[in-house]
């Protein structure tokens, strides 16, 4: 099962039969395959499986927001963020800024990224708020396929400018649109979009070929539930690095396997961090001992594990979907 996960985690192929080649690859049948990943689900050990979207090429304008807001009142104030269809993820940590979530808006929304989290900010009775563009990415996907958070792996080398938009025709944005929900388990799971959605099969795999070349897609793969998998430390260490070693810590951090996401991210006011990594742990007391570590490798005094506490939400967000317009037409006319 735990090959099996890992291959989950990798690059599904986008051709006819998806499991067929995983199934080969684990010298079993595909029906075994199909009837293994039911079972993942219904552990709970699995998400979904579907295509990782880059919402920067998608045209979208996205951030990390920080909130602080009064401990009383942090589960409504989760509640008001998780109705904004651009918040894919939104946890609790242990921080004076307590909420964090991820927003994304469409290139046409009326609000904006700022609009939106200053409206945000004010439903949810923030104290103060941070709003953390993504400066450099060093690496993205989380992967937990080790043994140890010493584990280290090959990554590419950071792009020298973050990802511009790329131009979608219509029939693109409406394969992403019917792609985003979780893959029938078939054996031609892409003839199940055809019958539902109208648009054959090959066309599918060829939009979803195209969008991946362009980098719009960064990869087909599952989504597993990080806690019921035994990652139940998740710490997103961040450091406060002078501007000439940002690269330098930055690859080194990417290296580790346990690292799934490491960022150079923009300051504001009181937050003075500006290089994030999340480290995924099976314990707290290995976290810690990895920061310490790292920090001392590195000789980069000023760090802070923030870890999750809650999770409050945390799922893909449908881009282009009807409901971003829908929230933000109800919000304007508030406004």
């Amino acid at each position: 099962m735990d090959r099996l996960l890992k291959l989950l985690q990798e690059d599904l192929p986008l051709e006819k039969e998806p499991f067929e080649r995983l199934a080969r690859d684990l010298g079993i049948s595909q029906e075994e395959i199909l009837g293994r990943i039911r079972e993942l689900k219904e552990e709970k050990l699995l998400r979904q499986i579907s295509p990782i979207f880059d919402t920067r090429r998608a045209g979208y304008d996205s951030s990390l927001v920080a909130f602080k807001v009064p401990r009383d009142y942090i589960e409504e104030a989760a509640e008001l963020v998780n109705t904004h269809p651009g918040v894919s993820h939104n946890y609790e940590r242990n921080h004076e800024f307590n909420l964090w979530f991820t927003l994304a808006v469409p290139p046409d929304s009326e609000l904006g990224l700022e609009g939106s989290v200053e409206l945000l900010a004010k439903e949810c009775k923030a104290e103060d708020w941070a709003l953390l563009r993504t400066v450099k990415t060093f690496k993205i996907g989380v992967k937990l396929s080790y043994e140890s958070l010493w584990d280290r792996e090959e990554v590419e080398p950071p792009a020298p400018h973050e990802p511009q938009p790329v131009p979608l025709t219509d029939l693109e944005r409406r394969v992403i649109r019917i792609t985003q929900n979780d893959l029938p388990l078939s054996t031609r799971p892409f003839l199940e979009l055809e019958k539902g959605f109208g648009i054959p099969e090959e066309e599918i795999l060829n939009v979803l070929r195209d969008l991946k070349d362009k980098g719009v897609m960064r990869r087909f793969s599952a989504i597993l539930r990080h806690r019921r998998a035994g990652f139940k430390a998740n710490g997103m260490i961040v450091w406060r690095v002078e501007r000439e070693r940002v690269e330098e810590v930055g690859r080194y951090l990417a290296r580790f396997k346990a690292v799934s996401h490491c960022y150079e991210r923009t300051t504001r006011g009181g937050w003075n961090y500006n290089l994030f990594s999340m480290v995924h742990g099976r314990e707290k007391a290995q976290v810690d001992e990895f920061a310490e570590k790292v920090a001392g490798e590195l000789s980069v005094e000023d760090f802070q594990i923030l870890y999750s506490l809650r999770e409050f939400k945390k799922r893909r967000i449908r881009l282009f979907s009807e409901e971003f317009y829908e929230w933000e037409s109800r919000h304007l006319s508030l406004c």
